[in-house]
């Protein structure tokens, strides 16, 4: 007489087992839409207009003479809604009887679609600096270069970062609150940068070899008054001979793997580089499709983001390459 082994217990032993829950990407953090100003006082329409004043004008005068009188330069900044959105997804009725994961599944759908309009927002604030920018452009903002290739054959140098901020100054731009967003490539860079190794020249990056220079998305240490980011949502280039700033030949960014574009700036209050509004909040709609047999979930949204000061923006082109 036999007992129950392994062999007679065939029938009865899943040789598969599924888990009960669904396993989710991992998530990328977004922070671009703290550094926009969204305007307010836009009630319809889709094109918004603010003007703007420049500096008052100096002339030398002599006594008795009647004085120059000199109107101020006006000039006009234009935003538009122009980003309308949907992500829509369905699932049917008969799907949802024979699937074990249906009700688990439709729950995810009004989150991920929202996800993915944000993240399309993320993109688009970061691409923003870039809009309208030439071929090769060095950006000249009164004779200033706010852009350039990074100094290292393409790879960001910490001279990068002091440059920046200079040119950040000589545009009046507030050194509060200054920040850099960069590719992840970056931080690799600076990590490996033999100048961070001696640690006992520069006794701020001390622990940088052992621990790495960055915690999470942010930097442990502050360069050159700028904190650091990290970002996988930073824009492209493909210039072919952009200009670094040490005196190095120009880099070709065109061949192969487009560069970064990194981003500094003051994200003091009173100068946020960005403007953007929501025409429409993403706002999801729902409802069952009896002529398909449906569940249909569609979230959509509407937005414009522009950059707004061109002079509280330096983008430092690096190669992704390491």
């Amino acid at each position: 007489m036999s007992g129950m082994n392994t062999a007679n217990s065939t029938l009865l032993t899943r040789t598969e087992v599924w888990s009960s829950e669904l396993k989710e990407i991992l998530r990328d953090e977004m922070m671009a839409q703290r550094y926009v100003r969204m305007l307010e006082g836009f009630p319809d329409g889709n094109t918004f207009h603010i003007p703007s004043i420049g500096q008052a004008q100096v002339d030398n005068y002599s006594e008795d003479n009647s004085v120059e009188y000199r109107p101020l330069d006006t000039g006009e900044f234009t935003f538009s809604v122009d980003k309308y959105l949907s992500s829509a997804t369905y699932m049917t009725k008969k799907a949802e009887q024979d699937t074990f994961y249906g009700n688990e599944l439709m729950s995810r759908f009004v989150p991920e679609q929202e996800r993915a309009i944000m993240a399309h927002f993320e993109t688009t604030t970061m691409a923003a600096a870039e809009v309208g920018v030439g071929a090769n452009s060095q950006s000249l903002i009164d004779g200033r270069i706010h852009r350039y290739a990074g100094g290292n054959a393409g790879k960001m140098a910490v001279e990068d970062f002091a440059y920046a901020r200079m040119q950040l100054k000589m545009a009046n731009v507030p050194d509060q609150n200054m920040i850099a967003i960069v590719d992840p490539s970056v931080e690799y860079t600076i990590n490996t940068l033999s100048a961070l190794a001696a640690v006992t020249n520069n006794p701020k990056f001390e622990g940088v070899v052992s621990k790495g220079i960055a915690t999470g998305m942010r930097f442990i240490a502050n360069i050159y008054g700028f904190d650091v980011y990290t970002s996988n949502y930073c824009a492209e280039a493909t210039d072919g001979a952009l200009p670094p700033i040490d005196g190095g030949g120009n880099v070709n960014f065109g061949a192969g793997t487009a560069g970064k574009v990194n981003l500094f700036f003051s994200a003091d209050s009173t100068v946020n580089p960005f403007v953007g509004a929501w025409r429409q909040q993403p706002e999801v709609d729902y409802e069952y499709n009896k002529d398909y047999q449906r569940h249909e979930f569609v979230t959509t949204a509407r937005y414009g983001v522009k950059l707004y000061r061109p002079e509280n923006m330096v983008r430092v082109i690096t190669t992704p390459t390491v």
